[in-house]
């Protein structure tokens, strides 16, 4: 059996600098512990990565693709079992780069680069929530008129947004640990979704409600 090809020295980088990051936050991740976490040598580190910055955008740029291939999927929600699946699973992208919402405010004021690129990911996440409550709207989910529309978007972008740090907030040493992923992550999807209730029709509000009581469930989350 032929043996497989050693991981590219640059894409191991990648992934253990994304652990770390997302582990102790990126302020509290130097190269040198890259390096040694790796078992390679800094001066490796650098011939691949010449700087810390460049670790940070090389690891955004693959979450803002991965990002701009799921927004359009807001195209197909039609209600609320879709929008729920449709929140889960941007919220599973946000998490697998939790680090960059953990320190965002620090990242932003220290990468040029990253505020305005982080600025269309704010965009494109508006432009993605107003399609889906555009076509929820359409299929008779909810009623929601244009001004209702963009300010309710608003809300759960924010929400979106700062959810791991509201989370973090309130439980610094677990609330970012991967065993606590699951129940964070739906916590996260409920709380944007619960902005729409004042929208729904009652069969929609109904089903929201045993949405988040099925998966809040002890057998719906991890042992």
């Amino acid at each position: 059996m032929a043996k497989k090809a050693p991981r590219r020295t640059a894409e191991r980088i990648l992934e253990t600098t994304l652990a770390l990051f997302n582990r102790f936050g990126e302020p509290n991740v130097s190269t040198t512990l890259i390096s040694a976490e790796l078992g390679i040598s800094p001066g490796n580190l650098y011939y691949h990565f010449p700087a810390k910055d460049e670790l940070i955008n090389s690891l955004f740029d693959r979450y803002e693709q991965a990002l701009n291939d799921l927004l359009p999927a807001s195209d197909g929600v039609r209600n609320v079992e879709d929008a729920w699946f449709f929140m889960h699973t941007l919220f599973e992208l946000i998490w697998q780069h939790r680090f960059l919402y953990r320190d965002l405010n620090d990242l932003l004021s220290k990468n040029r680069r990253l505020e305005m690129h982080f600025q269309w990911v704010l965009k494109s996440k508006a432009l993605a929530v107003k399609s889906m409550l555009a076509t929820m709207n359409q299929a008779g989910a909810l009623k929601m008129n244009l001004h209702e529309t963009d300010t309710t978007a608003t809300s759960m972008v924010v929400v979106l947004t700062y959810w791991l740090s509201f989370e973090y907030v309130c439980n610094p040493r677990q609330a970012l640990e991967p065993a606590n992923a699951q129940s964070t992550l739906m916590r996260g999807a409920h709380h944007v979704l619960n902005l729409l209730v004042p929208y729904l029709e009652n069969a929609e509000k109904s089903h929201l409600q045993r949405l988040v009581e099925a998966y809040s469930s002890p057998a719906s989350l991890p042992v």
